[in-house]
């Protein structure tokens, strides 16, 4: 007998699904191109792992170039991946029965821990996967400064 950890929030994958699915087709017509809102949609999925000398962060950013995404850290410590994936120009006389790809601006910030350095920073794009590596870097220990008692 197989042991399993109790979720109390078990249920609430497949009911937020099917309200995002409901949602979604709130306004629109299925034989035209926009869908629903006319906003951008695209968000990149991201995966965060770590080991014993550095996080690394894999973003998919299937369509984009290198040159359409930026990666920056800001005095805060926050690294920041931005860029645009373009919408496709319609020719005259196509007409989309369905569009599912998104598109449009988008921005990911991840707030980083205190033991990465920004110059420790090392970004490769490769297929349309952006792999982010942060080396980590030992605390300074904290200085002690004897007081002297009278």
């Amino acid at each position: 007998m197989a042991l399993v950890r109790y979720n109390p929030f078990r249920g609430f994958d497949a009911l937020s699904k099917r309200m995002s699915d409901v949602l979604g087709d709130f306004g629109s017509d299925p034989f035209t191109e926009d869908y629903g809102f006319d906003k951008p949609t695209f968000y990149p999925s991201v995966d965060v792992k770590e080991d014993d000398k550095s996080y690394f962060i894999k973003a998919e950013l299937p369509g984009l170039n290198k040159e359409d995404v930026k990666v920056t850290v800001n005095d805060d410590n926050v690294l920041q991946i931005r860029g645009e994936k373009k919408k496709e120009q319609k020719d005259k006389g196509e007409n989309y029965i369905r569009m599912e790809r998104g598109y449009g601006e988008f921005t990911r910030s991840f707030a980083l821990p205190d033991n990465v350095k920004d110059d420790k920073i090392k970004a490769i794009y490769n297929d349309g996967v952006l792999e982010i590596t942060l080396e980590k870097v030992e605390p300074s220990k904290p200085k002690e400064k004897e007081v002297k008692i009278d």
